[in-house]
């Protein structure tokens, strides 16, 4: 589970550990990762693995499934859930943030999901949940960064789907809306979720846990994110990104933080 310190992936380690699963858990803000595992050991009796690492940083991913490796834990569910956001005009934005946020939610997110997979189809079982975002679907205006590696997300979870559903693996992108987390806050515009029909982390988890049950390829949680992510197919390209200059629009300057990031 990476991302677990807060947000959905937090409320993914919940569930899980709720169901007795036990959990690898890794972001870099360690003790935060101890005081859930705490919470999941005394609510749950199941069993975790911390690791603290920045995802982002080369070597990292290596690192974190060499513990896995050294302690013989068999992986049968990977969360790819760590990554942040920007909302910005191009002038105030910060080219090396940028280039962090694709490490984090691309090279990444690819890396551990090509590292694990093979395991999977050879055992025969198994899933990886890529988490991708509604925006996945178009271009957005201020967030072109943040849209482009969640597009990345979504086509890349679903060939890998076409390719490993056969061996008994599913590879699921999920694609959430507006959702009661932190990070519009690290995104720049704290204000902005108060305006949006939202959910909860834990309404966004189970309906990726109800997606992955029935092998979907991708899963859009909330009805109206759902319609929301359908309109792009019906007009042109220049009006959908045209369309997000007035929604997105950041009220006031805005500075990425990743280090309050859902990783």
């Amino acid at each position: 589970m990476t991302g677990a310190s807060s947000g959905i992936g937090a409320e993914f380690a919940r569930v899980l550990a709720g169901n007795g699963m036990h959990l690898v858990l890794t972001a870099r803000r360690g003790d935060r990762l101890d005081e859930l595992a705490e919470e999941l050991q005394r609510q749950h009796m199941v069993q975790t693995l911390v690791v603290p690492a920045d995802l982002s940083e080369p070597g990292a991913v290596e690192g974190l499934l060499g513990q896995v490796a050294d302690r013989e834990i068999t992986l049968e569910l990977l969360v790819n859930n760590a990554g942040f956001g920007f909302v910005g005009e191009i002038a105030g934005t910060d080219v090396d943030v940028m280039l962090s946020m694709v490490n984090l939610n691309i090279s990444a997110l690819t890396e551990l999901t090509y590292r694990v997979l093979p395991g999977l189809i050879e055992q025969g079982h198994g899933a990886i949940v890529n988490v991708a975002s509604v925006v996945a679907m178009q271009p957005v205006a201020y967030m072109p960064v943040y849209s482009a590696t969640k597009a990345f997300v979504l086509h890349f979870s679903e060939a890998l789907w076409a390719e490993s559903r056969d061996g008994g693996v599913t590879v699921m992108a999920l694609c959430p809306g507006a959702t009661e987390t932190e990070f519009f806050g690290v995104a720049g515009v704290p204000g902005w979720l108060k305006k949006q029909r939202s959910q909860t982390s834990r309404q966004v988890v189970k309906e990726a846990l109800r997606g992955l049950e029935r092998r979907r390829s991708y899963v859009v949680t909330g009805f109206w994110n759902y319609l929301n992510s359908l309109a792009p197919r019906f007009v042109t390209r220049k009006t959908v990104v045209t369309q997000t200059l007035k929604f997105f629009r950041p009220r006031l300057g805005a500075a990425a933080d990743p280090e309050a990031s859902d990783d």
